[in-house]
């Protein structure tokens, strides 16, 4: 039988957050999801200076159901700004997993949509961090057909060496901008 936190656990939680987490854990701190005074502490766990326990809270998050993620929706801006400044890799990519699942219709940040833009072009980036930024550039372009164009050209420059993941994604957009459609999962 698969043990489940109580909520007098969660202080005991924290410090495991910055050792590392299992996916039983995190399956049992999902369980959690519904008191919210433990689902605003985890979210602080994300913006607090310990980075590793940071990454293992967002990757907590990004096991929430669709109905519980939206909890988040209105932290979107706080989540830009710690993705903008996270320097853990892991972190970076679970930020922008969770930043993916939103809308993005209505952001208007062009410092987060150059910070796609820049991120999904270095090579010291992350597969996965690159092709979230991806994703995540090309749905902030989608409404501007000007910002898709550029964007449209920029990938069609990038051809060269790309990880198959990179490959995929680029191919993906370029095929949804023939149809002017977005890449996201109307889950929200």
């Amino acid at each position: 039988m698969e043990k489940k936190y109580s909520a007098s656990e969660w202080e005991n939680l924290k410090p495991k957050l910055s050792a590392g987490i299992s996916a039983g854990d995190i399956s049992r701190i999902v369980v959690l999801q519904q008191d919210e005074a433990l689902k605003q502490s985890l979210y602080d766990l994300i913006l607090g200076e310990d980075e590793r326990a940071g990454y293992h809270a967002a990757w907590v998050f990004t096991h929430f159901s669709r109905e519980d993620f939206r909890w988040l929706y209105d932290k979107q801006d706080q989540l830009i700004g710690e993705v903008m400044v996270c320097r853990h890799g892991g972190k970076r990519r679970a930020l922008l997993n969770i930043l993916y699942r939103q809308p993005l219709d209505k952001i208007r940040r062009v410092d987060f949509l150059d910070f796609c833009l820049e991120r999904m072009l270095s090579a010291e980036e992350l597969p996965g961090v690159q092709s979230l930024c991806m994703k995540i550039a090309y749905e902030l372009c989608l409404p501007i057909p000007e910002l898709t164009h550029e964007l449209k050209t920029t990938l069609e420059m990038i051809e060269g060496d790309l990880c198959p993941a990179i490959r995929t994604v680029r191919r993906n957009i370029l095929k949804a901008m023939q149809r002017g459609k977005s890449l996201q999962k109307q889950a929200f």
